[in-house]
């Protein structure tokens, strides 16, 4: 409690003076160009990721980055909130990008390989939402251009950021705009402070280093 009262104080003495004319304007609305879904993880903050402002990126974080996929009355078959920021995203916020973003050591992935099972007396809740990340699993045994050198846990972690896009793809609100919203699949590596984006052009993540970035922003 503590420590949560002194970061709001130091929000309010050093950060808010200063951000005042930003949070003015955003008082009045949003109009964010990206939906992003990460994992709920500590160690995964979107913005600083993106380098994004308040006001800049709509985010969903779940356990995993998992998005349960919709079934075909067009809703969810399991939490509805992922469902529900999608559609205003979309709908209302008219976004037209969304990312789903993993990253390496995650405890999802990992409870995922170890056997989801073994939690359930503890945590039987986690276990029923990590079934969603099960489908992974699969993909990950055809994904072959992943990088085998990898740990297991940050593979299966790979496979399910491309697993949840498509899961993401089923809702009719994303599903409705084909070739208008845009989807893109990251992985950040967090010892090596490094974000992969997954190219489908070359069958595979890339690292976004200096030079990668200036060839997918050069002109087509």
């Amino acid at each position: 409690m503590q420590r949560l009262l002194k970061g709001l104080i130091n929000f309010k003495t050093e950060l808010a003076p200063s951000m005042r004319p930003l949070f003015k304007d955003l008082g009045a609305g949003q109009a964010p160009e990206l939906l992003m879904i990460t994992c709920s993880d500590s160690r995964v903050v979107p913005h600083l990721l993106t380098s994004e402002e308040p006001g800049d990126v709509f985010v969903v974080r779940s356990v995993g980055n998992i998005i349960a996929p919709a079934g075909k009355s067009g809703f969810s078959v399991g939490d509805v909130s992922e469902a529900s920021a999608i559609e205003y995203g979309l709908e209302v916020l008219g976004i037209r990008d969304i990312a789903v973003c993993g990253h390496s050591n995650c405890g999802a992935m990992k409870a995922i390989v170890d056997g989801r099972e073994k939690l359930s007396a503890l945590a039987p809740n986690l276990v029923a939402w990590l079934e969603h990340g099960e489908a992974a699993r699969t993909r990950l045994s055809v994904s072959d251009f992943i990088d085998p050198s990898l740990p297991e846990v940050d593979r299966l972690s790979q496979a399910n950021v491309l697993q949840q896009l498509d899961h993401v793809a089923s809702y009719l609100p994303v599903a409705k705009r084909r070739g208008e919203v845009r989807l893109h699949a990251l992985w950040f590596d967090i010892g090596k402070t490094m974000v992969s984006l997954f190219e489908a052009e070359r069958g595979r993540f890339v690292a976004l280093d200096e030079a990668e970035i200036a060839r997918l922003l050069a002109p087509k």
